[in-house]
């Protein structure tokens, strides 16, 4: 059973280097719902003041209200939505295991499929997403979705797995290929490098960087951050100093929680959780609230540093 913290600052929320400190606040951990079977792809609307993510294995999308607390169902049923963002014009962009599709919800509700195939072969469970400033929509398709009936449906793989850019003129182009597993992606700040979660990296996942070309291609593949023994990177947002807060942890409790690191790839931080986490999100007025999508809850915490657009 998850107990806040009785003192400030959060003994949860731990600097592995004096740098980290500046990036801290006073204030302590909060849970904010609990019930999900797997929360994932938490994605923040300052315009209503309300945080959506998804809860895969039940179908659905839940919604948080910043100003009473309350939970409700955003969608019921969301396709087993996975990851989710919000493109530069606000709207909801969402990847759908079952329907192996990447959606627009478009400002009257109605849905628009961005991509659903690729060279005539269907998609096999699109994971995560990210807008760049363009407008483009990149996004990992691994096959985790289609590995059961669990968070999607048993399928044999079409195509291999893959990152993907949607241009805005509608075409998508495969930009890598090389990934194991495809997870979590994010920019760094100024979008010269585009972060990729290596799920299937061995023996341990990885984080690979890539120099972003031109704004559409991938050069220079390398890895970035080795997970180490039980580190298991997931989704991960980067904030406006080039840091990367990333869902971590499997099961340990050393491990579960956020791992941060700085531009460099060292870690700095950790924020530890009684549940591993599998994404984050910033939000708030000031984009200084990291929210937390972790197994069977949602937990947020003030920090003293924003996330960057786009993610």
């Amino acid at each position: 059973m998850w107990e806040p913290q009785p003192r400030y600052p959060d003994a949860d929320v731990v600097a592995f280097d004096t740098s980290f400190d500046r990036f801290r606040v006073l204030g302590g951990l909060e849970r904010l719902y609990t019930g999900c079977r797997w929360a994932e792809g938490p994605v923040w609307f300052g315009c209503g003041r309300f945080l959506l993510w998804s809860d895969i294995p039940n179908n659905r999308m839940l919604k948080w209200e910043e100003e009473t607390g309350e939970v409700s169902v955003f969608r019921k049923p969301s396709n087993n939505s996975n990851g989710n963002t919000r493109d530069r014009q606000g709207r909801l962009i969402t990847c759908e295991h079952l329907t192996r599709r990447v959606t627009r919800t478009e400002y009257d509700g109605s849905i628009t499929i961005l991509a659903d195939h690729f060279d005539g072969k269907r998609l096999n469970s699109p994971n995560d997403v990210v807008v760049a400033r363009d407008g483009a929509v990149w996004f990992t398709d691994p096959i985790f979705g289609i590995l059961g009936n669990y968070e999607g449906e048993k399928a044999e793989p079409e195509l291999s797995m893959n990152v993907y850019r949607l241009d805005p003129s509608g075409a998508l182009e495969m930009v890598c290929d090389t990934i194991p597993g495809p997870n979590g992606l994010a920019f760094s700040p100024d979008e010269s490098i585009l972060y990729v979660v290596a799920s299937r990296a061995m023996p341990t996942r990885q984080i690979w960087a890539f120099d972003v070309l031109e704004q559409r291609r991938l050069a220079n593949g390398r890895v970035f951050i080795d997970a180490g023994p039980g580190g298991t990177p997931d989704g991960f947002r980067v904030d406006t100093e080039g840091n990367l807060w990333c869902g971590w942890g499997m099961g340990s409790a050393e491990l579960d929680g956020v791992r941060v690191f700085n531009a460099d790839g060292v870690a700095i931080g950790h924020i530890h959780l009684p549940e591993r986490c599998a994404n984050v999100a910033f939000g708030g007025r000031h984009r200084n609230r990291l929210f937390m999508a972790a197994s069977r809850s949602l937990y947020a915490l003030y920090v003293n540093t924003q996330g960057v657009l786009g993610g």
